[in-house]
């Protein structure tokens, strides 16, 4: 049997299937294990519960798609926000409470063409999936229901499904009057986009919003599969802090920055320079991805050209822009995630822009220089990596500025 390197599962993390293999062996393993606990008593054809809001837009068989409204049976009012709410998440529950939580939902799933926009908004399904409030509902099923959890890097876990004959929204969703005009307003998705967040809508009522084609021109609006639009707008929203950021002077000083959850440990370091940004990830071995110790990174450059595609670091670089922003300063960034044994089933990457954030709000330390505030951050690693010897680190304390040429 031929072995995977762990560098592929790394990037891959169960979704692009780049070893080859038609299914993650990582992720079919951990589901096995997960679910010989998982009970399901579903004898009713009929589920009533209210959805936290909770809606996946699936992208197996594009453009023929799955929707999955998830409801936590029998569970009504503010209670059921609790089965999908991340920023109250934070901090406050375990990866067995959380995986507890998702568990308890069951997906009822709806066969849609990606089309199919106008039709889920009559319905209020997609009118439900970004109301700031739990949404009543009642869905007919039909068939059995599959009882296994669905894991994904990227998008949250999922619990049993099961196939809807008919999703009924019963209460009256609760929207923004921001969502309310711009379902209506002919501009393109990218500029709603801009324009909720600055309006102060939370980031994942904006991911619902795009995902359920509620957003952009009218005759372009289609369905976009979950995992797509979270990285669309973490893109958009990134774009245009950036646009802001660069136009403002430097940090005049080396500034360390720190938070742990869920097993994953954040140092970020802000620097003097123009913007740019280094994303670190140290894999520990036998955390979820890798059985041995994995060292990957990418480089953003100041016009937001960057290596590669990861979602994760889009999201932890909406987060340092958002503070950048909100203290009108530039730097070079560099972010460092650790990964341990502790982060044992993929939550999605939710808590990596949640622990980005309030890293951003706890300042640890400050030094003169870029050397000094790596050799700190390597002290508090918990695992033997020479940071110095990571590529892009290398890259950013070997580069010359154009101002060191006139010194």
């Amino acid at each position: 049997m031929r072995k995977i390197p762990a560098e592929l599962c790394v990037r891959c993390k169960g979704k692009k299937l780049l070893c080859g293999l038609n299914s993650c062996p990582i992720l079919e393993r951990f589901r096995a294990v997960v679910n010989t606990t998982l009970r399901i008593d579903l004898e009713s054809k009929r589920l009533d519960g209210a959805t936290p809001p909770s809606v996946v837009v699936g992208e197996k068989g594009y453009p023929n798609i799955s929707l999955s409204f998830n409801l936590p049976p029998g569970v009504f009012g503010y209670e059921a926000k609790e089965y999908e709410n991340p920023r109250e998440w934070w901090g406050r529950k375990s990866i067995n409470e959380i995986v507890s939580y998702r568990a308890s939902l069951v997906s009822n799933v709806i066969k849609a063409k990606v089309k199919d926009v106008w039709e889920l908004y009559d319905k209020e399904i997609a009118l439900a999936a970004i109301s700031h409030t739990p949404v009543g509902s009642e869905s007919l099923i039909e068939g059995r229901v599959e009882a296994k959890l669905r894991f994904d890097g990227y998008v949250m876990p999922r619990g049993p499904s099961v196939l809807a004959k008919n999703v009924k929204v019963v209460d009256n969703p609760k929207l923004s009057k921001a969502f309310e005009r711009l379902i209506f307003d002919d501009v393109n998705a990218q500029e709603a986009v801009k324009e909720l967040y600055s309006s102060g809508e939370e980031v994942y009522k904006i991911i619902n919003a795009m995902s359920l084609g509620l957003l952009g021109r009218k005759k372009n609006r289609r369905l976009v599969p979950t995992r797509w639009a979270i990285t669309a707008v973490d893109s958009a929203i990134g774009k245009q802090l950036l646009e802001e950021v660069r136009g403002y002077e430097s940090v005049d000083k080396v500034e360390v920055y720190y938070q742990k959850y869920l097993g994953n440990y954040f140092h970020v370091i802000l620097y003097p320079s123009a913007y740019n940004v280094t994303w670190v990830e140290i894999w520990h071995p036998l955390s979820l991805w890798s059985s041995e110790l994995v060292v990957s990174d990418l480089r953003e450059n100041f016009w937001g050209e960057y290596d590669f595609m990861d979602g994760g670091y889009m999201a932890a670089r909406t987060s340092v822009l958002e503070y950048l922003s909100k203290v009108r300063r530039s730097a070079g960034v560099i972010i460092i995630r650790e990964i341990t044994p502790e982060y044992f089933a993929p939550l999605g990457n939710w808590h990596i822009r949640e622990t980005v954030r309030k890293a951003m709000e706890n300042k640890v330390s400050t030094f003169d220089t870029l050397e000094e505030a790596i050799k700190f951050v390597q002290a508090r690693l918990r695992g033997k990596v020479n940071l110095t010897e990571v590529k892009s680190i290398r890259s950013v304390l070997t580069q010359k500025t154009i101002d060191s040429f006139f010194k």
